[in-house]
């Protein structure tokens, strides 16, 4: 690598400083990486968990350092630069340089890009009044802490996925009005079966959120720049003080993309993380690969499973360890008392199981195609989300229905 003309020079320089970017730069010192390592994230604080922002932090139950990946001086001590408060503008991949925001140039020897992905924005009138909230890093959930530490008390929330029925669940426990507007027939329809969509449905009505579904927006409304309302598709109005948006997410790759990446969703990665750029590695959120636990359908996973391990896959490689990308999906949500863990993905399912009864806030969702589980959703059902992994996990074949439904004979005993 020729430095003439570089600001400054590293052996791995990992772009993203969230779970994916975090975990390569410890795998890599773990793994014998003796080089030199910067991560270079848009964040101006030092690495720390994402899922705590809709959750745990935002209802003051965590303080941002019990949600650091490590604590401050662990970056230090391993000897792994930390350029904070700078994102990429550019990537040579030629000359193995990156171009900062800040216009300075940072050369590699490899790259992984663990960039992430950036909040979906609406695009209706209102949009950018004060007030309007989206949750991706600490900023965004300071802001919103500051605004009901100012008086804020009524929310509406646009989108009924994970992201909105947890602000959800934290605003009504803060004490808040809560309304949920999703634009398709039920929440959580893009990742869940009907039966969990209209469990949680009920469950946020009962906690006393006003959940309407099948509920588009056509403006935000507002009075000396700030929100005061919320104008519906059919002209009806939801009068609030903050707007929340959950409406999912965008890939943050366009310096990839105009480096001459490939990838329509996302950056596409093989079975090693690597880009279709020498030298180049993508991970996590913004990584379209071609999935074993989706019959090989490339796709691309928004979780903290994925983005860690896509790095210990990734450092693997570079250290010379090159061990395919197979990790079974898992993910999870906590609203109110209720703890949902999901394991497997439930793409293409025909048909489901109902084990236990949801009106003891303890039961599973089977997800099924041509009769072999692809998929478990378990609410409050610890032992069934272990051992529903552990089944996945062995590729295990055909199970009859009524055996599954069964809750005195243990998944464990299926396999």
């Amino acid at each position: 690598m020729d430095n003439q003309g570089i600001s400054s020079a590293a052996d791995i320089v990992i772009v993203g400083t969230g779970h994916g970017g975090a975990q390569a730069a410890i795998t890599l010192r773990q793994q014998g990486h003796d080089g030199t390592i910067t991560m270079i994230g848009r964040d101006n604080v030092p690495p720390y968990e994402r899922p705590p922002l809709s959750k745990e932090y935002l209802a003051g139950d965590k303080s941002f350092e019990r949600i650091m990946i490590r604590p401050e001086k662990f970056w230090a001590d391993k000897g792994i630069e930390l350029r904070l408060g700078s994102g990429v503008s550019a990537i040579d991949p030629a000359a193995h340089v990156v171009t900062l925001s800040d216009g300075s140039t940072v050369g590699y020897r490899k790259l992984i890009w663990a960039g992430g992905a950036d909040p979906r924005r609406l695009g209706v009138p209102g949009a950018n009044l004060k007030g309007v909230f989206y949750v991706r890093d600490k900023g965004d959930a300071d802001a919103m802490m500051a605004a009901l530490e100012s008086g804020a008390r009524r929310a509406v929330v646009i989108g009924g996925g994970y992201i909105g029925l947890e602000a959800a669940a934290v605003l009504r426990k803060l004490g808040c009005e809560v309304t949920v507007l999703e634009m398709l027939d039920r929440v959580l329809a893009r990742v869940a079966g009907p039966q969990l969509s209209r469990f949680y449905e009920e469950e946020h009505r009962r906690q006393g959120v006003d959940i309407q579904v099948s509920r588009g927006i056509s403006e935000i409304l507002g009075e000396d720049g700030a929100v005061t309302g919320v104008k519906l598709g059919n002209g009806a109005s939801a009068e609030c003080d903050m707007v929340i948006v959950g409406i999912g997410i965008v890939p943050a790759v366009a310096p990839l993309i105009a480096a001459g990446a490939a990838g329509s969703n996302g950056i596409d990665v093989d079975e090693f993380c690597r880009t279709a750029l020498d030298d180049i590695y993508a991970i996590g959120d913004c990584a379209a690969h071609a999935n074993p636990f989706a019959d090989n359908a490339v796709i691309r996973l928004e979780s903290v499973q994925n983005a860690h391990d896509m790095a210990n896959t990734a450092a693997r490689a570079i250290m010379g360890d090159k061990q395919p990308y197979h990790a079974l999906p898992w993910f999870w949500s906590n609203q109110y008392d209720l703890k949902l863990q999901t394991a497997g993905l439930n793409l293409g399912y025909d048909s489901t199981v109902l084990r236990g009864d949801p009106a003891t806030r303890k039961f599973t969702v089977i997800y099924l195609k041509n009769g072999r589980p692809i998929a478990f959703d378990c609410v409050n059902a610890m032992k069934d989300y272990v051992q529903g992994r552990k089944l996945l996990e062995s590729g295990v074949g055909e199970i009859e229905p009524a055996l599954l439904a069964d809750t005195d004979i243990p998944l464990k005993d299926m396999a």
